[in-house]
């Protein structure tokens, strides 16, 4: 029925979430020399260079303070993410409120949620950091008005969870942690003034909690033997009552909120019906109903009133987003934004009084933009954009497709071009292009989804035709698509892949054996399955964090995972039949029909995907005589956020597409230069890298 995950009126597009995240860097002009550069792969646009591609941004997840005299955000500092804040009308006076260095601040979790948080009485930031990507978390308080920063819970060796901030008392905060017990977080009320911490329940069963503005902890989700949840309610004293059962194969719905008098629950839900609904339950007597709801996807945004918590309008997100106002007093508001700017938008926060808005605007061919709402003159005043260096740059457009599965299913992904590919504008290039083949991580969490991503960009200023793609396990199409996943990774998903990659041959779209497939996390999983389990399909993989033995991975997830959950949808470890099915979809095992190079990148202190995983399949890859390149970050976890890495990678990366496809790319050079990374095997493989191992002092050749 319901997970603690934050309603994605709060997170960032999925398009612009990278695994392999890059923070901030300088502005970079195109030259003359640059220009002549462009005929490398005879594309009629100049190559624009990597740092002002995927130099990180220079505003990343901002927010309103909810007094609304405050802006937000992260940017660079001395090169590293930092908490920066500006006046609301005076975003030229910005001033950094935290100095934080080697990593810094992560602007979002690894499932797109925004990683601070302002106190209710806009006195300060709070914000979570963990040592090099272990995800051992602590909370810290920045103070807005002195910069002085504080480790609110100074536990080397537990993960610290922001559950909830006070209203009206925004002196403190309910916190999970789990020192006493890895698998359980114990539920604290936190002083932010002093650290203090009291406890309000002792966890022993319940894998997660939903707290109202009060810090009451209201509902509890327990995980049954049989991979369902159970979802209880508080009755007060450390008591739950039974609310409802998601049965095994249910989808979980996500909690939107409470109303202001805490007594009723609004929630997305799929309980009873295909699609997540919008739905109202009653907490004294459990009754629910439906508030609004759409036969072809999920609710995937929900507005909230930032005092009453009541409702006012939804959106929903098959191709492109789209809002639906249910209090006529909100429908001006977005009739007024639909012309503010161009593209898709989102209500990022507002302020207590209503009076201003934050919103981001995203198109697929400009960078994202943020406005600042007033509402009593329906005046949308603009801010900011995430990359200013890209603006009035040759970017593509991003075109939505629905392609059907060979069992029928609907898999809605994007197709970029290279500028001057499509004269037409119809989404078919002149000749068949190069192609690389973007898979997202989660599956659960994630989607590909209408947006402007720096990632694509590159690879279409590259020369590459991009597909970045949904298949059975992305969220937002419903839960039959979703459970589709079921026992499907490497198996039908892998061929969900296989058919789109086959489209877009048959569409004149790729050459077809010029094709790559690329991906983080689960999609890195994903490029592995595809060329171990469809050899000839895809001529290269990049494979980011990625497991590669599934039996291994299943045996290391992380103790706040449930095992019973993953179990039922990757393949039960605990059982000889289980364990049969894993080895049949680990592609480790099939390392032998693998024809094509890959490219493994890691980091040392991935909590989620350990680094044995890579270091077995490059080893197992280089015994079968397969051409792989290995690069490791000592320094960095489930994905890289220092930007001196991010760089390595994206040079390295598309030095080795272009050695393998034929697109254009800029000489690796002096672009390790900072880096922490490392190159175990296959440094020959990709041109210049060596060469730029050596200049940088070969790091652990």
């Amino acid at each position: 029925m319901f997970t603690t995950a934050t309603s994605r009126s709060s997170r960032r597009s999925g398009n612009s979430r990278r695994p392999f995240q890059s923070s901030p860097g300088l502005r970079c002009v195109l030259t003359a020399a640059l220009l002549a550069a462009a005929g490398a792969a005879g594309a009629a646009e100049p190559l624009i260079p990597l740092a002002t591609l995927l130099g990180p941004p220079r505003v990343a997840a901002p927010a309103l303070s909810p007094d609304g005299r405050m802006l937000s955000w992260i940017a660079p500092l001395d090169g590293v993410p930092n908490l920066w804040v500006a006046p609301a009308d005076s975003v030229s006076a910005a001033r950094p409120v935290t100095r934080e260095s080697g990593r810094g601040l992560q602007a979002f979790d690894v499932s797109g949620n925004v990683a601070y948080r302002w106190t209710g009485d806009s006195r300060y930031l709070l914000y979570r950091k963990d040592h090099d990507g272990d995800e051992q978390w602590n909370l810290y308080r920045a103070s807005v008005a002195t910069g002085d920063t504080v480790n609110l819970t100074p536990r080397p060796n537990a993960q610290v969870r922001l559950l909830a901030l006070g209203e009206p008392d925004a002196g403190h905060a309910l916190v999970g942690i789990n020192d006493r017990e890895p698998r359980r977080h114990d539920l604290y009320r936190l002083d932010l003034a002093t650290g203090t911490l009291q406890l309000v329940e002792k966890n022993e069963r319940f894998a997660g909690f939903v707290a109202d503005p009060a810090l009451r902890p209201r509902l509890a989700f327990a995980v049954t033997p049989q991979g369902g949840i159970d979802v209880l309610r508080s009755a007060g004293d450390g008591q739950w009552q039974p609310l409802d059962r998601v049965d095994p194969g249910e989808s979980p719905g996500k909690v939107v909120g409470f109303d202001r008098e805490n007594r009723t629950l609004f929630a997305r839900s799929a309980r009873g019906r295909n699609t997540a609904a919008l739905v109202a339950y009653d907490l004294a007597s459990g009754a629910m109903r439906v508030i609004a709801e759409d036969p072809r996807t999920d609710i995937a945004e929900v507005l909230v009133h930032p005092v009453s918590g009541a409702v006012q309008a939804y959106a929903t997100n098959f191709t492109r987003l789209e809002w639906h106002p249910l209090d006529s007093r909100v429908k001006p508001d977005l009739e007024a934004l639909r012309t503010a700017a161009g593209g898709d938008f989102r209500i990022v926060s507002r302020s207590r009084d209503d009076r201003r808005w934050l919103v981001d605007y995203t198109l697929a061919d400009a960078p994202e933009s943020w406005y600042l709402y007033e509402r009593g003159a329906r005046r949308a005043t603009r801010l900011f954009s995430s990359n200013p260096e890209l603006e009035g740059l040759p970017l593509a457009k991003l075109h939505p497709l629905v392609i059907r599965s060979r069992d029928g299913l609907d898999l809605v992904s994007y197709l970029s071009l290279p500028p001057g590919s499509d004269p037409d504008g119809d989404g078919r290039p002149s000749a068949p292009l190069p192609t690389v083949m973007l898979v997202h991580g989660g599956p659960g969490d994630e989607r590909a989804e209408y947006g402007f991503a720096p990632l694509l960009q590159w690879l279409a200023n590259r020369g590459y035709a991009v597909l970045n793609v949904n298949f059975r396990g992305s969220p937002g199409f419903g839960k039959a698509f979703q459970n589709a996943e079921q026992l499907e990774w490497g198996g039908k998903m892998n061929l969900d892949l296989v058919d789109q990659a086959d489209w877009a041959v048959a569409n004149g779209i790729a050459a077809k054996d010029r094709i790559a497939v690329m991906g983080g996390s689960y999609g890195g999983y994903a490029a592995l399955c595809a060329m171990a389990f469809t050899p000839g399909t895809f001529a290269c993989a990049v494979d980011v964090v990625g497991p590669a033995n599934l039996e291994t991975f299943m045996a290391t997830i992380p103790p706040t995972w449930s095992l019973d959950h993953f179990a039922r949808r990757v393949g039960d470890p605990r059982t000889e039949e289980g364990r049969a099915h894993l080895r049949a979809r680990s592609p480790i095992h099939f390392v032998d029909q693998v024809r094509g190079p890959i490219l493994i990148a890691q980091g040392a202190n991935d909590a989620r995907v350990p680094q044995v995983e890579s270091d077995s399949m490059v080893a197992a890859l280089a015994r079968r005589g397969v051409q792989v390149t290995y690069l490791l970050y000592p320094d960095e976890g489930h994905g890289f956020a220092r930007s001196e890495n991010s760089m390595a990678f994206y040079a390295v990366t598309e030095a080795f597409l272009a050695a393998n496809l034929g697109g254009r790319f800029e000489p690796i050079g002096d672009r390790l230069k900072g880096s922490s990374v490392r190159v175990p095997a296959g440094a020959e493989h990709v041109p210049g890298l060596a060469e730029a191992l050596g200049a940088n002092g070969a790091p652990g050749r």
